[in-house]
Order: structure tokens, then C-alpha cells, then sequence
């Protein structure tokens, strides 16, 4: 028979079950990838807030999806490296901490579609109407256009995360790597009907609203490209959207992997491996991807490693 502890404020996690031979290979993966992530995105940002250059609507919405995958594997990442040096019986989280994490990680996974959302808008603007861009993509409108996707995805994820706290818990193991939605309202007796049904709707609207709004603004600018004779547009369109287009593909495939392994509860192990990549295969991707899309950011790049190489000699 199962024994409860009610309300406990003290969790535990099960983490990741790695082999002792791949631990600390597993460890150093994670970490270098931890520290790429932060050196890459924050170099990022602090480019695009002193290259006056850079002061464009499409950098501006980059740096938000910049600064989503800091904080959201900021609160992750290290919790995660501690945890796989602690023996599983010590990996212990108190419940506001606990939380706090899932709260961040759902707004990381839910501001990153957002984000993706109103830079395709952006991308649309500027292919289809060009001539009108200046005039529709106004500094007022990024700022309309980023506050709109942080407190949508404030708002949802606050509600979600509300339902579930106000349950009444009777359990304090989680297995996952770390604290998620799912795994905070399984600790509760109580029926949790409410929570799956809205659970569910939340997830149904995200990814109908940001499928929808990717093959609406990518058909139309395809429809825009074929019509076109201006291979100067379609260059600058192949460009641009491959790019935005392969970063919305990397973090749809990822989520769409973390909800089919739910459906197979003995593949649990590969599903941990799964939302841990999630998190950190954006994050280190996303700079590169960009990096090597923008001239800008090249050309700020390979001065810095001529500057270097001159201090060098």
C-alpha cells in the first residue's frame, strides 16, 4: 500500500537514470552546452542593445527569443548538473521552488512559439509589402508585438500553473529531470479532470494558433515569391524564412517528441533525454542559426576574432 504524506513541502526528484560509465560525459554535454547557450544568446542581446545598426524590428524580436532561452535554461540547467552529481535519494526541491521552475519552463516552451509567431508576422511585412514596412513595423509595434507575446503566454501559463497549486497534494516524488506541469498535479489525490481538460485545450490552441499562423504567412509569401520577377526579393525571402522557418521546426519537432513519449510510459528514460533537448538544442541553436543568416552579426563576429588576433601578435 502506498504511503501519502499530505502537503509535504519538501519534493523529490527522480532525475535522469545515467549509467555510471556516462555520467560525467553526460555531465560535461550539459554543462558546455549550458555555458555555449548563455555566452552565445547573451552576446546576442548586448550586440543588437550597442549596434545602433542592429536597432531593427527583426533583431529586436530576435533578442527576445535571445533572452527566452536564457531564463528558461537558466532556471533549468543548473538545478539539472546538480542533481546528476547528487545520489538520487538527496535530490530534494522544496515545492515553491519546484513551482517557480515549471511555471519558467512552460513560459519558455509557450514564449518561444510566441516569439516565432510575431517574427514570421515581421518576415510577412516585409515580403509582402515591402514599400509599407517602415510604416507598419514602427517602434511602437515591436513593443506592442513583444509585450503580446510574453502576457499571452504569461496569462496562460499562469492559469495552468493555478489550477494545479491549489490542489492538495498527497505524494513528494517527481520522475522527471525536473518540475513540469504534469508532474507537479500528479502529486495530488484529488481529481485533476479540470487540469487535463484545460492542460489539454492550452496545448491545442498553442500549436493550432502557431501551425496556422506559419502556413498562413508562409503561403502567402510563397504566393508572393512565384509571383514575383524580383529574384533580389526572392533571395532575401529564401534567406530569411529558411532561417525562421528551420528554428520553428526544431522547437516544434522537440515538443511534439516530449507529448508522443508521454503516450509510452517504458520509454520514460527517453523521454527525460527528450525534454532536456528541448530546452538546450533551441538554446544553442537558435544563435547559430541566426548568426550565420545576418551579415550584421557575422561582421561584428569576424572583427572581434581580428581584433583578438591582432592584440595576439
Amino acid at each position: 500500500m502506498e504511503n501519502f504524506t499530505y502537503n509535504s513541502f519538501t519534493i523529490q526528484l527522480e532525475g535522469l537514470n545515467v549509467p555510471k560509465d556516462s555520467k560525467h560525459p553526460v555531465f560535461l554535454f550539459v554543462f558546455f552546452s549550458y555555458v555555449f547557450i548563455m555566452v552565445a544568446n547573451v552576446g546576442i542581446a548586448v550586440l543588437v542593445f550597442m549596434d545602433k545598426n542592429l536597432h531593427q524590428p527583426m533583431y529586436l524580436l530576435l533578442c527576445n527569443l535571445s533572452v527566452n532561452d536564457i531564463l528558461g535554461n537558466s532556471i533549468l540547467v543548473p538545478r539539472l548538473l546538480i542533481d546528476m552529481l547528487r545520489p538520487p535519494s538527496e535530490r530534494l526541491i522544496s515545492y515553491y521552488e519546484c513551482a517557480v521552475q515549471a511555471f519558467t519552463t512552460h513560459m519558455f516552451s509557450t514564449t518561444a512559439h510566441t516569439v516565432l509567431m510575431i517574427m514570421a508576422f515581421d518576415r510577412y511585412v516585409a515580403i509582402c509589402n515591402p514599400l509599407r514596412y517602415a510604416a507598419i513595423m514602427t517602434n511602437k509595434m515591436v513593443v506592442k508585438l513583444t509585450v503580446s507575446a510574453w502576457g499571452v503566454a504569461f496569462v496562460l501559463v499562469g492559469i495552468l500553473l493555478g489550477l494545479t497549486i491549489r490542489l492538495n497534494r498527497c505524494r513528494n516524488m517527481i520522475r522527471s529531470p525536473y518540475c513540469d506541469n504534469a508532474a507537479l498535479f500528479k502529486l495530488s489525490c484529488e481529481s485533476v479532470f479540470i487540469n487535463n481538460v484545460y492542460g489539454l485545450t492550452f496545448t491545442v490552441v498553442l500549436f493550432t494558433g502557431s501551425i496556422g499562423s506559419m502556413v498562413i504567412t508562409y503561403s502567402k509569401i510563397t504566393v508572393v515569391c512565384l509571383t514575383s520577377n524580383n529574384m533580389s526579393l526572392n533571395s532575401k525571402a529564401l534567406k530569411t524564412c529558411s532561417t525562421h522557418l528551420l528554428v520553428y521546426l526544431i522547437l516544434l519537432f522537440g515538443g511534439m517528441s516530449i507529448i508522443a513519449l508521454h503516450r509510452f510510459p517504458q520509454y520514460s528514460d527517453y523521454r527525460k533525454f527528450a525534454a532536456i533537448f528541448y530546452h538546450i538544442i533551441p538554446g544553442s541553436f537558435n544563435p547559430i542559426i541566426y548568426g550565420l543568416q545576418s551579415k550584421e552579426i557575422r561582421k561584428f563576429v569576424s572583427k572581434l576574432f581580428q581584433s583578438k588576433k591582432v592584440l595576439t601578435s
